[in-house]
């Protein structure tokens, strides 16, 4: 499972945060699917948003977590939507509880 795989390092609360929405996610799909809602999560890599302005302008940090990244680019906004799109598309009717990482490939390594 996407959030059971990762941690992270002196950020608690940010994994706190992953696992409760892992467990909701998991919870909701089986109390709504017979009702025909579909419950899904997205689990987001690395995006170039505001939010990670830092981590890019940092040339060392960002070079490392590029270095990480097998697609080797941090992901777009864009790419968030797509899977969106999918989740949210007749496509995805029956898939229930997912996490689906949208990561460049960061949790395949």
């Amino acid at each position: 499972d996407v959030y059971k795989r990762q941690g992270g390092i002196r950020v608690p609360s940010y994994t706190a945060s992953k696992s409760g929405i892992a467990g909701l996610t998991r919870l909701l799909a089986n109390e709504w699917a017979a009702k025909g809602v579909n419950v899904n999560a997205i689990a987001p890599g690395y995006i170039a948003t505001n939010n990670t302005a830092a981590l890019q302008a940092d040339e060392t940090r960002n070079r490392q977590i590029q270095e990480r990244i097998p697609a080797g680019r941090w992901g777009d906004p864009g790419d968030i939507g797509g899977a969106a799109v999918f989740l949210a598309s007749a496509a995805a009717n029956y898939i229930h509880g997912h996490i689906l990482a949208v990561d460049g490939g960061w949790l395949a390594r």
